[in-house]
């Protein structure tokens, strides 16, 4: 089976299936492995509200797992939500 990433000028919230090539649909790859979509490192640092150094940072230690396009990362939405709810402190009342 081949996957093909299609390169993307600008990084918009635009999905895959929606964008064109040679007048074909783009498929996004991951989603048939998974069914989720794939997250850039300034997208994450944006949600977790940090820098991209500290989401490299995590990436590198294994914190966060990635894949690897070219010579960037994506990661996905489901390993962002694992992480964020790994690390989640629950406050009980008094």
């Amino acid at each position: 089976m081949s996957i093909y990433v299609a390169h993307v000028a600008h990084e918009e919230h635009v999905p895959w299936a929606a964008r064109q090539q040679d007048g074909e649909r783009v498929s996004e790859p991951q989603a048939f492995v998974t069914g989720g979509g794939l997250l850039t490192v300034a997208e994450v640092a944006a949600a977790m509200r940090v820098s991209n150094m500290t989401v490299y940072r995590l990436i590198k230690n294994g914190e966060l797992p990635a894949v690897r396009v070219g010579k960037n990362y994506r990661l996905r939405d489901a390993d962002l939500h694992r992480f964020r709810e790994e690390r989640s402190v629950h406050v009980e009342d008094r």
